[in-house]
């Protein structure tokens, strides 16, 4: 069956242009705020969104998407709100939506509970990064039967036998770690990222998306330039927390998405719009 996720890089394909899946921490500063963003963020030129469900012990995450899960907790976020604000958000948009969840959390709800809601709420897929595909059985009926996509991690590191299996476990796409470590780090070796990725396609026709690294308009254009699709989270992150305090904050963090958006699109005419003039 065809969804949200797979419609989005089969049009994107037919017009030789990449993804840009942009990642916001939900509840960040608070979920009013959140739904803000992910619409204008939409039209800045994100073509996926992940939204983060605060957790306390992020062991993924670094420093700048740590903070902002604090700040989310403290504003009173929880898995049930976020998909109290999601069934909101389908009445606005029909974008991708995907969750970032630590298993923890799924377990605290329970798995059929959590997937049928998370279903009924309009979420696309998960990306549960303490969970390897390998130990991903007692989830992957719930989250098939709900119509969730459930989207697996491959690192540098990976071997040829692991790129094959993850390759073919994960759905709607596969998100590639571009550097060993956690959030927020930044590319040190474009080059090897690149062979990497060439090395996943060979083994798999699922979109390949790199994140981790990527946090500059120029970061976005070269990898936009190996993989279907690029992952924004730390750099928009910040962008959030800088302009935290400002009513504009959506469309600040809106004209930075735009920028990242206008690097990838550099090979295509420029579509004018408010974000890139």
């Amino acid at each position: 069956m065809t969804g949200r996720i797979e419609s989005t890089f089969q049009r994107l394909r037919q017009t030789n242009k990449k993804a840009l899946i942009a990642y916001l921490m939900a509840g960040d500063p608070n979920l009013a705020d959140t739904e803000r963003l992910v619409v204008e963020i939409e039209q800045a030129g994100a073509d996926i969104i992940e939204l983060g469900v605060p957790f306390s012990d992020p062991i993924a995450d670094g420093p700048v998407i740590q903070l902002a899960a604090e700040r989310a907790l403290r504003s009173g976020t929880s898995l049930r709100k976020i998909l109290v604000m999601m069934k909101s958000l389908r009445k606005r948009t029909q974008v991708p939506i995907v969750l970032m969840v630590y298993y923890n959390s799924i377990y605290a709800m329970g798995l059929e509970t959590f997937c049928r809601e998370a279903g009924m709420a309009g979420v696309d897929g998960l990306i549960v990064p303490d969970m390897p595909p390998d130990e991903a059985g007692p989830l992957k009926g719930p989250a098939a039967a709900a119509g969730l996509r459930l989207i697996f991690l491959l690192a540098p590191t990976s071997t040829t036998e692991r790129r094959e299996y993850v390759a073919k476990e994960s759905q709607g796409f596969l998100y590639y770690v571009s550097l060993t470590g956690i959030t927020g780090g930044k590319i040190q070796n474009m080059a090897e990222v690149g062979k990497n990725v060439g090395k996943i396609k060979k083994v798999t026709k699922t979109p390949v998306a790199v994140g981790f690294g990527v946090s500059t308009p120029e970061d976005a254009a070269k990898v936009s330039a190996m993989a279907d699709g690029v992952i924004v989270g730390s750099a928009i992150v910040k962008q959030i927390a800088t302009h935290q305090q400002d009513p504009d904050m959506p469309v600040k963090v809106g004209l930075f998405v735009g920028s990242l958006k206008a690097a990838m699109r550099q090979a295509a005419p420029r579509q004018i719009n408010r974000y890139n003039l």
